[in-house]
């Protein structure tokens, strides 16, 4: 992954629509776990840009197994004075001296869930937020964001357009591949427990699939994967039938609803975060060809089985929209070509 920085139209855009809700951070501490991830580089790059141009004068600590690896590869970012990285992981990590008034707990990574098996990637949840709740309630933190998944909802029903924040299916506990959305769903609930315990407000955000700078391309992401197949002049490669219909929302509106959720949403009331803009995998390599490289092919492995209904995973997000103000600014096309340019540097 190249480890210059985030441009700075991107990171203005992120100020541009959260200008209004950072003077509460003015002097304060940020504690934040999963700082080196895809959705900790947009927090912390906009964190320290607008700490800034705003003078808030605040602080941030990073908890991260391997400091030294991350300084190598955000060096922009490990060596700001605004920033503390802290060693540990994120079970057992020895807990800083002093009050955090905010808590950022982004630390599960989904992009390569055949690394660890089911029950580890459960337990490495379930028991990372136990333990960063433990944090919150010791350290006298006023909000936490716990930045949760869509995967909560299992399976969307095909004939659902757009899950909403009140739909109440779940994954089929049986089955392994929902140890994921299962380790989300529980935090949640923690989360939902230690609020009648302490005073912090628990804010929940349902994150669904995004773009932009720092998204993996080598990973199983398609339009990651896409988009690294187009840069290299390779044709493109459908590893289905091309019939899952995803939306994907810009990396900068992520950062925006992120915070904004942080700062302003009630207290334990969950967020969809993404795109309704719903596009199927065979029509994403199309926009992504038509984009970047008109002249290439592309492939998919199987045929549609006829009759079929294709496998859905698009959020609603009216809620957002109607409580928070939040809305999409960057289209898909859009966002393809940002992160290709933040590739080539």
């Amino acid at each position: 992954m190249p480890n210059q920085p985030i441009a700075a139209a991107d990171l203005n855009l992120v100020l541009e629509g959260t200008s209004p809700i950072w003077d509460e951070l003015r002097d304060q501490r940020l504690f934040l776990t999963g700082g080196t991830g895809f959705f900790g580089i947009w927090l912390l790059s906009s964190f320290l840009h607008i700490n800034r141009v705003l003078d808030l004068n605040a602080t941030a600590t990073v908890l991260t197994r391997n400091p030294a690896s991350f300084a190598a590869r955000a060096p922009h970012l490990a060596t700001d004075t605004a920033i503390t990285l802290l060693p540990g992981d994120i079970r057992t990590f020895a807990a800083p001296i002093g009050s955090f008034d905010y808590v950022i707990h982004a630390a599960t990574d989904v992009a390569a869930p055949s690394a660890s098996s089911p029950i580890d990637r459960y337990n490495a949840i379930a028991d990372g937020t136990a333990r960063m709740l433990d944090f919150a309630a010791t350290h006298a933190t006023r909000k936490f964001l716990l930045t949760s998944s869509g995967a909560v909802y299992g399976k969307q029903p095909s004939t659902l357009a757009h899950i909403s924040e009140d739909y109440v299916a779940v994954a089929e506990p049986l089955t392994l591949s929902s140890a994921y959305g299962e380790g989300k769903r529980a935090s949640e609930r923690m989360s939902a427990v230690y609020a009648e315990q302490c005073e912090t407000e628990f804010k929940i955000a349902r994150c669904f699939a995004f773009v932009g700078p720092g998204l993996p391309l080598d990973s199983n992401f398609a339009i990651g994967n896409f988009i690294r197949d187009a840069m290299q002049g390779n044709d493109i490669q459908i590893a289905g039938d091309g019939t899952p219909v995803r939306s994907y929302l810009y990396a900068a509106d992520l950062a925006i609803w992120l915070w904004t959720i942080l700062f302003k949403a009630p207290p334990l009331e969950a967020f969809n975060v993404g795109s309704e803009e719903d596009i199927s995998i065979s029509d994403l390599a199309t926009l992504t060809v038509a984009t970047l490289n008109p002249q290439l092919r592309i492939y998919t492995a199987q045929p549609p089985v006829p009759g079929s209904q294709p496998a859905r995973y698009v959020p609603s997000t009216q809620r957002a929209q109607k409580l928070l103000g939040l809305r999409q600014t960057v289209t898909l096309t859009e966002s393809i070509l940002r992160t290709v340019a933040w590739h080539r540097g």
